[in-house]
Parts: C-alpha cells; sequence; structure tokens
C-alpha cells in the first residue's frame, strides 16, 4: 500500500520548474525513492534514473559528464551522497542555455553532501526536506504518535510488525547506512548515545552531562549529535534569544526525529505502555513539534524554543519574516493560560500563541491566544508563504 503525498509531489513540480536542480533530502526510509516515482509517473517527457545503490548504475556514471551530457528531459539521481564528485558537474550542466535537463538528486544527506550540494550549485538548487507520513496525509493520530512517520512503520498490518520494522531499521542504519556514508564511530556506541537521547528527549542539550556519561570529551558527544543529526533521525531546535531585558538559554532542545523511533529505542510497544511511561509529555511535545512544522511547511532554521533562567518558555517559536507564531504543548484536555506563557505572547511579540492539547475542543484563551486540539492540527494550520 503507498499513500500519494500530493503537497510534497506538488512543492516538487514548482521546485523543478523554477530550478535546474532540485534536492530532496530525508531519513532513510523515509519514502524518498517512492515519492520521486510518484512525480515520474505524473510527469510527462524522457526520465531517466540512476540508482547509484545498483553497481550497474554506479558503474554507468564512471565518467559522469560523458553519461549525462547528451541526457534531455529528467535525470533522478537516487542516493545521490555516493556520487559526491558530480556536484561540479551539475553545475556546468544547470548553466546550459534553454536547461535541457533538469536534475533530481535524492539523499539522504550526510556534512560531506550538505556541503558539496550548496558550495558547487549555489544559486542553481532548491531543497526539499522530506519527512515521515504527518497529519495532513492520515488522520489516525494515536497510530500516527505511536508508530511514528515512517511508512512501512506506519502501514505495518499489527503493531508487533511496525516494531520488528523499526527494530530492524535502528539496527541496519547504525550497521550499515551510517558506515556507508563516511562514519567511522562504533555502531554499539551511536546505539547506546541514541538510546540515552530517548531518555533525554525534550530536555536542553547538556554535553558535559552526556560526555561524563560516555568517558568522552564534551565536544566528542557533541560530534555524535551532530552526526545524527545531520541525517534525519535527531532534531535540534536551536533557542532564540534577543535582548529582551531577560537572561535566555542558549542550548538547544534535543529531540529524537521520529515518535516510533522514540518508542523503539525506549522499549514501548503498546499505547498502554506509552501513556504510563515518564517520558509521555516529553513524547507527545516532540511529536506535535514535528506535526507543526510540517503542516507549516517551514524550514528548520525558521524554528526555535525559548525559556529564561525566571521560567517563562515556548515550545516552539517560527519565524517568518518580520512575523513570529508560538506554540506551546501540554498532554491535557483542557489547559489553561499561564504567566509563561503571557510572558512569550509580549515579550516576542507574537501574532499569535497556539496551545496544542490532547482534547477536542478548540476554544479561545485570550486575544491572540487559542487551545487547539492536536487532532484538528491539519484543518487549522495553513503553510506559512515564504
Amino acid at each position: 500500500m503507498q499513500l500519494e503525498r500530493r503537497h510534497h509531489l506538488r512543492r516538487l513540480t514548482l521546485l523543478l520548474r523554477e530550478s535546474p536542480v532540485v534536492a530532496l533530502l530525508g531519513a532513510r526510509q523515509v519514502g524518498k525513492s517512492t515519492l520521486a516515482r510518484q512525480l515520474v509517473a505524473a510527469r510527462g517527457g524522457p526520465v531517466t534514473w540512476f540508482d547509484l545503490e545498483d553497481p550497474v548504475d554506479l558503474a554507468r556514471l564512471a565518467d559522469p559528464g560523458l553519461e549525462l551530457r547528451p541526457l534531455r528531459g529528467l535525470v533522478v539521481l537516487d542516493e545521490i551522497q555516493r556520487l559526491p564528485a558530480v556536484f561540479p558537474l551539475l553545475r556546468t550542466l544547470a548553466d546550459r542555455p534553454r536547461t535541457p535537463a533538469r536534475f533530481l538528486v535524492l539523499g539522504s544527506a550526510s556534512p560531506e553532501l550538505l556541503r558539496q550540494t550548496s558550495e558547487s550549485l549555489a544559486g542553481r538548487v532548491a531543497f526539499h526536506e522530506l519527512d515521515g507520513f504527518g497529519l495532513r496525509e492520515v488522520d489516525d493520530l494515536e497510530r500516527l504518535w505511536l508508530r511514528g512517520g515512517f511508512p512501512r512503520s506506519y502501514l505495518a498490518r499489527s503493531g508487533a510488525a511496525s516494531r520488528r520494522w523499526r527494530d530492524d531499521f535502528i539496527r541496519t542504519f547504525l550497521e550499515r547506512d551510517l558506515p556507508g556514508l563516511g562514519n567511522t564511530v562504533p555502531s554499539t556506541t551511536l546505539r547506546r548515545f541514541w538510546t540515552m537521547l530517548g531518555y533525554w528527549h525534550g530536555q536542553l542539550w547538556n554535553g558535559a552531562e552526556f560526555g561524563r556519561a560516555f568517558g568522552v570529551a564534551h565536544t566528542t558527544v557533541r560530534r555524535y549529535l551532530d552526526l545524527l543529526s545531520s541525517v534525519f533521525v535527531v532534531l535540534q531546535l536551536p533557542p532564540w534569544y534577543e535582548n529582551v531585558g531577560k537572561r535566555q538559554v542558549r542550548s538547544p532542545k534535543v529531540y529524537v526525529g521520529d515518535s516510533g523511533i522514540l518508542h523503539a529505542l525506549l522499549g514501548l510497544n503498546t499505547s498502554e505502555a506509552l501513556v504510563s511511561h515518564p517520558k509521555v509529555g516529553a513524547s507527545w511535545e516532540g511529536f506535535v513539534v514535528r506535526q507543526v512544522m510540517h503542516l507549516l511547511a517551514v524550514r528548520p532554521e525558521q524554528c526555535f524554543h525559548w525559556s529564561t533562567y525566571s521560567g517563562a518558555e515556548l515550545d516552539l517559536l517560527v519565524v517568518a519574516g518580520d512575523r513570529r507564531y508560538g506554540f506551546e504543548i501540554k498532554r491535557a484536555e483542557s489547559p489553561r493560560l499561564t504567566s509563561s506563557m503571557r510572558s512569550a505572547l509580549e515579550t516576542l511579540s507574537l501574532e499569535r500563541l497556539d496551545v496544542v492539547h490532547a482534547g477536542q475542543r478548540s476554544y479561545s484563551l485570550a486575544r491572540r491566544v487559542r487551545a487547539l486540539p492536536a487532532a484538528r492540527l491539519a484543518a487549522e494550520l495553513r503553510p506559512i508563504r515564504r
């Protein structure tokens, strides 16, 4: 079973009209190839596909200029991080008169991939990040929260099958995929670190504490954190700070990127186990943060958390030009306005503040503040124009 991800298809179609090269980035197994094939099926004209995990296709590109220069129409390069030397060539091909071919490059990302792409294709490439299923695509909120958004996890025939897939994904990702991206950190070390992040999910990053737990320098564990962030399995939400006359926190919040992977790392197999676990509130917060980012179609660099040492805080701040939107997330059915919310609303000059909760009713809490059920996020939130 496949779900057509129409909003992603529309966005890719638009970007391919505007840019000679489009980079579709996301975690392994999140559905990049499937989405690209859906795009190809809906598109007219010639299409050439290279799967760079296929030794035959990789051999065809031993001399990439000889192979790519004559092509017309759409050229898809899947798992582009396996051939970073192609980026300077793409720059030359993108600058040809009349643009005879457009390139869709799919990547599971890495620091090297992002650096090569931005440096070699500056002004010629558009980026689109693909995450897992969201509430715009599926309507079973509880299942999405428990299983996460990876297509094969969400669509599995049973909860047990979903959990087996996630366990296999974690093992394969650490033992095969990361080494394939050039990582040399032992898989056992990264498994332990990723699991520890699961128990730290939703908290401010503390490199000194992680370093003590691993017996290494704080710079080493920070490197682990950045590695997992670069391949889309960890979300770092940076702090927002400005001159507001209050001492503000300047550490990022860290989340395991997918709620289903988080629950696998924590050993949570059922909804009953999840709602009785001490991390249920943090799990809910991370899940809603990702859904809001997904529905607003904002870039990661537009998203922040905000907190002060006096106790005021905001779970998610979205900055779009001179407009600011706040989101506070509560695992409760009838949240109330708090002094912390008032402080965030006024100090940050928010356009509005949405208090996302687990109940069923929408209602006003104050001017520019509303209580919004998570189940209605897809109906109430629209992409922010860029």
